[in-house]
């Protein structure tokens, strides 16, 4: 048995627990709940911002494939500028040419919509396909070493030249380049015709958007010439075209049309081996003849 003794001493050290427990001191402190409840937040935030990012990862990463990207988004983006015969838009708004009839059959051969996008700058075009505003530059796009610089190039699929475009009653008065010293030259800007023609001795070669606007320049006679691509040159001027007192004058340069995709893209090989499928089979011939354009081998 306890004594009446022990048990004073008992509520006595039972009372000294109770004291020690209900401190106010002891029992809180307000600064360091505050920081744990930040904490807590901080952390319950954090989790969530890891969770969503997860599954935005899950549902739209780029997997690294061009081809499977764009089979999964259901369209080709094919970056263009108003180039007859290549690409232009016909009397229902609509675009067609060689080119845009070329990037259609590609489409339905990988089971997507082409989506046309006009490059507003030429001189951007690769800009345009690294930030992959478009996934193809497929415009009548010359080869030339910043192309293969700064994209993947297909095989060649058209020859093709850089000729000066002149006033029919002026152009048999220059022979050669040498005559064309001092002539106001207009060009697209970025385009194979500026390489060309910044290549003739004292011209003043003024770069514009596109060809077309070269073209208008002549027309208008703030140009007194332009260099152009053959094939636009030959579709675009002489008798009952919109430009019937302009006419096509010397070759300057020889050379090969393809189509650009991303660096290290798997859409190269892919064209490749379409475009040699159509070439076999008298499809892409057809359509060549069609624009009167001569195949590359």
């Amino acid at each position: 048995m306890h004594s009446a003794k022990n048990d004073k001493n008992a509520k006595i050290m039972l009372y000294n627990f109770s004291v020690v427990k209900y401190n106010p001191i002891i029992k809180s402190n307000p600064t360091r709940e505050r920081k744990v409840t930040v904490m807590k937040k901080m952390i319950a935030m954090i989790l969530v911002l890891v969770m969503m990012l997860s599954l935005a990862a899950c549902g739209g990463a780029d997997s690294g494939s061009d081809l499977k990207n764009i089979q999964k988004k259901g369209k080709i983006v094919v970056g263009i500028t108003d180039y007859a015969p290549m690409d232009y838009k016909d009397e229902n708004g609509e675009w067609t040419g060689f080119d845009a009839e070329f990037a259609k059959l590609f489409a339905a051969e990988l089971g997507v919509e082409c989506e046309f996008y006009v490059i507003a700058d030429w001189g951007k075009k690769f800009m345009e396909l690294d930030t992959k505003q478009i996934d193809a530059v497929w415009n009548g796009m010359t080869i030339t070493e910043e192309a293969t610089s700064n994209s993947s190039v297909s095989d060649p699929y058209v020859i093709n030249a850089q000729v000066v475009v002149m006033k029919a009653d002026a152009v048999g008065n220059y022979a050669d380049t040498a005559a064309m010293n001092g002539l106001t030259i207009a060009v697209e800007n970025g385009s194979a015709g500026q390489d060309a023609a910044n290549a003739i001795e004292g011209a003043n070669v003024v770069a514009l958007q596109d060809q077309a606007a070269a073209l208008l320049e002549v027309k208008a006679g703030t140009a007194d010439a332009c260099v152009i691509d053959i094939t636009m040159a030959y579709a675009m001027t002489g008798a009952g075209s919109d430009y019937a007192d302009l006419a096509p004058g010397i070759s300057l340069t020889e050379e090969l049309y393809g189509v650009s995709f991303r660096k290290d893209s798997d859409l190269t090989a892919k064209f490749n081996e379409f475009m040699a499928g159509i070439k076999a089979d008298g499809t892409l011939q057809a359509l060549a003849d069609k624009y009167n354009l001569t195949l590359a081998n």
